[in-house]
């Protein structure tokens, strides 16, 4: 039997939030909950870095998540600077939550992200503690990121060193104080043209021996 897809719309702040949700065939490992890049740069749901998260994601079997912040696709509202996209990431979080707590209950917390999406999701860990975060090129200076929460279990950070929006020196520099470990991938720019197959199995041998 495959994962089930469907897509729905899930009431947030500001409006509809356009939403995909990927089931696994087995019982669920968790939730995940991903966060996509900048709205104002094109940005969406649909980008191929956010499609090998829920890809790779839902193969783990997590219960997959992934959704238009306000402003993009047919999600209503206009983009907020961040400030409620993170209240987007909430919504959407607690409605997915509320929507299988039948099933499993207290289901662990997996907040992916990339770029801007990354740095929300920081934002976001604040205050949901979730077990696990996976933040690619997340962009930590423009959205004055927070460290990554003492509570979460594990967290993957992947960085190419041939990133020129996200610099590889940033992300250094905020992971310093925490001695927060990085994992770059040689040759990878920001969009990781041609290294998604590296990506998608970095995460599988991150997480499959963890959960």
């Amino acid at each position: 039997m495959a994962p089930v897809t469907q897509k729905f719309f899930i009431d947030g702040p500001a409006g509809k939030l356009e939403t995909v949700l990927g089931e696994p065939q087995s019982i669920p490992k968790g939730i995940a909950v991903i966060a996509h890049p900048h709205p104002l740069h094109g940005g969406t749901m649909d980008n191929k870095v956010v499609h090998t998260l829920f890809t790779t994601l839902l193969e783990l079997g997590f219960l997959t998540v992934k959704f238009n912040f306000r402003g993009v696709g047919q999600s209503e509202g206009r983009f907020d600077h961040g400030n409620g996209e993170i209240d987007d990431v909430l919504a959407v979080t607690q409605t997915i939550r509320d929507q299988f707590s039948h099933q499993v209950a207290d289901m662990p917390l997996l907040l992916a992200g990339f770029s801007f999406g990354g740095a929300i999701q920081l934002h976001v860990a604040e205050r949901l503690a979730p077990e696990f975060l996976i933040l690619v090129a997340p962009s930590v200076v423009n959205l004055q990121a927070p460290p990554v929460p003492e509570t979460t279990q594990c967290a993957l950070i992947v960085q190419g060193d041939k990133d020129g929006i996200v610099l590889p020196e940033a992300v250094l520099t905020w992971a310093a104080p925490a001695s927060q470990p990085i994992v770059f991938i040689p040759g990878a720019e920001h969009f990781f043209h041609g290294k998604l197959v590296i990506l998608k199995q970095l995460i599988r041998n991150y997480f499959s021996h963890r959960m």
